[in-house]
Parts: C-alpha cells; structure tokens; sequence
C-alpha cells in the first residue's frame, strides 16, 4: 500500500510543477471523500496547548475567534465551547463540508476563503486568532505573505496564538511540509506584535517531533 505521506508529497510536487504550489490542498481532502480517517496528521482532538490556554483566558460573549486553515475543525469546535464567537475558514471546500458534516449542530461559521484575500471586512477585527499548522505546508514567498496575512486580521488588543513543527536554521529545509524556524516565527514580531510567550518543546511522538508555540498581543 502507498505511504500517505509519499503520496501527499507526490501530489503537491505536481500541482507545483503546474504553477500551483498550493493549490493541493482541496484534492487531497476531496479524496478523502468525507472519510476523516484518511486526513492522516488530523489528531481529531483539539490541541492541549490552545485548550490549556483558553481555559486560563476565559472569553467573554463578544469575543470573536478566528481559526486558520481550520482543517476538520476540532480547534474551533474547543474554541466555541469556551464561549467564543468562532469563524473558521479553509482554501478546501471539501474541508470545509467535513467540518459541517461532523458538526451539523455547529455555531461556529466554517467558511471556504483563501488566507490571502479574506473579507475587507476581516482585517484587524478579531480578539483571537489561532494558527496550527498552516504556514509549513506553504511554500517559498507565500511562508512570509502569510504571516503577514495572518498577523493583519488581529485586533488591537487582541491575541495571536501559532503552534507549528520547528526546525533549527536549514535543517529539514528542502522536506515537506518544512517547519518553521525561529527567524520566520519571529515574522509575527515584525509585524507589529509584541511576544508574550513562547516555548520550544518535543511532542509525545516516537520519536519525538520538535514544535513551537507562541502568543502574541497586538498593543491596544
């Protein structure tokens, strides 16, 4: 049987050679064909280091949540439970109908939207946005547009939240996805953002995968 990994690098190294670096992403869901066992690096839990720190932040009703890339949606589903007004969004349309599938009786907004053109509407207009995983399956330029991106859609006084694969300096550099090193995280500092927390550790993978996870204030 194909690796699913090997398969995935197989099918994004084609949409690149098309043009189309990022374009891969609705296939490989479409694929899947509503089968969430077939989306292999979906956890199908939310993360413990967002639940962890929405549980010491408690949120009042007006506060709005964006999810990026929100994938199968188990992150903005832990983000509405604890009382936040949540968008979340995807390129993948068939993405997208999975989380609705999952979640027919959702508050949350899943939208499909392109992270690089999003609602005028959206730009510096939420109290938290949540980052997982979305900037390493990107490729060359768009790895800075879309920390710039992302960064534009917080509000002022608002919280960023990025948890990611890290790296240190080229090491897994020419792999995919490529996580992230310390000089492309530190791309949310550049925009503006202060940094109130960050911490470099090993997930309970065997073996072990190295991750970052970081918040950030925009000043009010």
């Amino acid at each position: 049987m194909d690796d699913p990994k090997r398969a995935t690098q197989r099918l994004a190294k084609r949409y690149a050679d098309k043009g189309d670096p990022d374009g891969w992403f609705d296939e490989f869901y479409t694929r899947a064909g509503g089968d969430v066992s077939k989306i292999y690096w979906a956890d199908l839990k939310p993360n413990p280091l967002l639940l962890a720190w929405i549980q010491a932040h408690p949120s009042s009703a007006e506060c709005s949540a964006l999810t990026i890339g929100c994938g199968l949606g188990d992150d903005a589903e832990a983000l509405s439970e604890q009382g936040y007004q949540v968008t979340a969004f995807d390129i993948s349309r068939s993405a997208i109908g999975m989380c609705r599938q999952r979640y027919p009786d959702s508050r949350v907004d899943y939208q499909v939207v392109d992270l690089f053109s999003p609602p005028r509407d959206w730009y510096g207009s939420f109290d938290l946005v949540y980052e997982c995983n979305t900037i390493q399956i990107l490729s060359g330029e768009n790895r800075v547009r879309a920390v710039k991106a992302i960064a534009a859609l917080l509000a002022p006084g608002g919280s960023l939240l990025v948890s990611c694969r890290s790296r240190e300096g080229d090491d897994q550099a020419d792999g995919f996805p490529v996580p992230l090193d310390r000089q492309e995280i530190n791309g949310f500092r550049a925009e503006g953002l202060i940094e109130l927390h960050f911490s470099a550790y090993d997930d309970d993978q065997d073996p072990p995968v190295p991750h970052f996870f970081a918040v950030y204030q925009r000043p009010a």
